[in-house]
C-alpha cells in the first residue's frame, strides 16, 4: 500500500469509504456485517489505515457497524473519520447532541478526522451562522483532542467553497470534495483543486470512480486507453489520474465488494501517474462523454441580460447538465434548495428572448421545461 505524508501521520493512499458497504436483500439500512468485516480484515491486512463513514450512511447504521467492526483491532491502528450531518438543516442546532451520540456509535473517544459535511449552497448561511455555535463547538473538541484534525467536505460551487474559506479557512487542515477525471471540467474541480492550493488545504478525494460511472467504458473509449496501457483495468485510470495530482493525499472508494477492494488495493499498491499523452487521451473521452449528454453552454450571459425573469440561466443550464447526466442525483436538488422560488427553472416563461442572443443556438426554454418535470416541480 501506498502512503502519503500528512503532518506527522503516514497515510494509506486508498481509504475506505463506509457509505456503500454490502447490504441484505437490497436494503441499504441492513449492512451485510459479516461481509463487512471480511472487507475490512482484508484492508488491515493490506495496510489501509483510513475509514470514513458519516452520520447519516446506510440510513444512520453506517457508524455503528462500522464502530462495532473496527472495535476489534487496537485504536492506535486505523483513524477514523466521521462528519457533521448539515446536509439536513434540522440538525443545525444540535452539533453537541450529534457529536455525542456519533462518538457512542462509533466506540471511540476521539475522532481523527472530523468534518463539516457537504458544504454546499443550501447550507452555506447556516454553516457560517455563528448562532448555531457548530464552529465554536467543534473547535472546542480539538482544543479538549476529541477531534485530531478538522476539515470540510464539499459538493458546493467554487464560489460557496471560497465563502467556507474566506470564514473558516485558516482552521481548516484538509477538504473532501469529488474529484475524477471526468469531472476535473466537468464540475471545474480543477479550480477548487487550485483554490484549495492557495490556502494551503489538502485534498481528500470522493467518488473517485463517480459512483461506478468510471469503472467501465463503452469499447471504443476502452480500446483508447488500452493502447496506452495494455495491462491496465478501466477503473485504475481513476486512481492513476487523482496520483497525478500532487495534492491528493487520501482516495475514498465507497467499495460494496471484496472484488472492489482487492481491485483497488492492488492498483494503489504502485505509483503510476499519467503522462501527458494518457491525460489528454483520458480528458478527452471525459469531454466527449459530457457533450453527449449537456448544452454547450459558454456562459456568455448574453441570455441573462434579456430574460424578463431574470433567470440566471448559465447556472442553471450547469445544474441541469448535471442532473441529466448523472440521470438525477442530489446535486441539483440541493443547489437549488437555495434559490429563490422566482428563480428557478419552473420560473421560465418560455419566451425564447434568451434563444434569440444566444450564440451556440441552445434551446433554452425547452431545457428549463424539461428540467422542471425532471425535479418534479410541476
Amino acid at each position: 500500500m501506498l502512503y502519503k505524508e500528512y503532518q506527522d501521520l503516514k497515510l494509506s493512499a486508498l481509504g475506505l469509504g463506509a457509505m456503500r458497504l454490502p447490504v441484505v436483500d437490497g436494503d441499504d439500512a441492513k449492512i451485510d456485517e459479516e461481509k463487512a468485516a471480511e472487507m475490512v480484515a482484508s484492508a488491515m491486512e493490506k495496510g489501509i489505515n483510513y475509514y470514513d463513514t458519516a452520520w447519516g450512511y446506510h440510513d444512520g447504521n453506517s457508524e455503528l457497524v462500522l464502530g462495532k467492526i473496527l472495535s476489534g483491532y487496537p485504536r492506535e491502528s486505523y483513524y477514523l473519520a466521521t462528519k457533521f450531518p448539515g446536509y439536513d438543516l434540522s440538525n443545525m442546532g444540535k452539533v453537541e447532541e450529534i457529536f455525542e451520540r456519533q462518538l457512542e456509535k462509533c466506540r471511540v473517544e476521539y475522532f481523527d478526522f472530523y468534518l463539516f459535511h457537504n458544504v454546499c449552497e443550501m447550507n452555506i448561511d447556516a454553516y457560517l451562522d455563528e448562532k448555531y455555535g457548530i464552529f465554536a463547538y467543534l473547535m472546542k473538541q480539538k482544543e479538549n483532542g476529541r477531534i485530531r484534525h478538522l476539515g470540510f467536505s464539499a459538493h458546493g460551487s467554487y464560489n460557496i467553497i471560497k465563502r467556507f474559506l474566506d470564514a473558516y479557512g485558516e482552521h481548516m487542515e484538509f477538504c473532501q470534495i469529488q474529484l475524477n477525471w471526468l469531472d476535473w471540467s466537468f464540475q471545474d474541480a480543477k479550480a477548487k483543486v487550485e483554490l484549495l492550493k492557495e490556502y494551503g488545504i489538502p485534498v481528500w478525494v470522493m467518488e473517485p470512480l463517480r459512483g461506478g460511472r468510471l469503472a467501465s467504458l463503452p469499447e471504443t473509449d476502452a480500446a483508447k486507453l488500452k493502447a496506452l496501457r495494455p495491462d491496465e483495468g478501466i477503473p485504475a485510470w481513476a486512481f492513476r489520474f487523482l496520483q497525478t495530482i500532487p495534492e491528493v493525499k487520501v482516495v475514498l472508494s465507497g467499495m460494496s465488494s471484496m472484488e472492489q477492494l482487492q481491485d483497488n488495493i492492488h492498483t494503489c499498491e504502485t505509483d503510476k501517474p499519467l503522462h501527458d499523452e494518457e491525460m489528454k487521451a483520458l480528458l478527452g473521452i471525459a469531454e466527449e462523454m459530457v457533450k453527449k449528454d449537456s448544452l454547450p453552454c459558454t456562459a456568455c450571459h448574453y441570455c441573462v441580460s434579456h430574460c424578463p425573469k431574470g433567470l440566471n440561466i448559465p447556472e442553471l443550464i450547469e445544474l441541469y447538465n448535471e442532473h441529466c447526466f448523472t440521470g438525477g442525483g442530489f446535486i441539483a436538488p440541493m443547489a437549488l434548495m437555495a434559490v429563490p422560488k422566482e428563480k428557478l427553472p419552473s420560473a421560465c416563461i418560455g419566451c425564447k428572448s434568451c434563444e434569440a442572443v444566444c450564440p451556440q443556438q441552445l434551446k433554452i426554454s425547452a431545457a428549463m421545461s424539461d428540467f422542471t418535470q425532471k425535479l418534479g416541480m410541476n
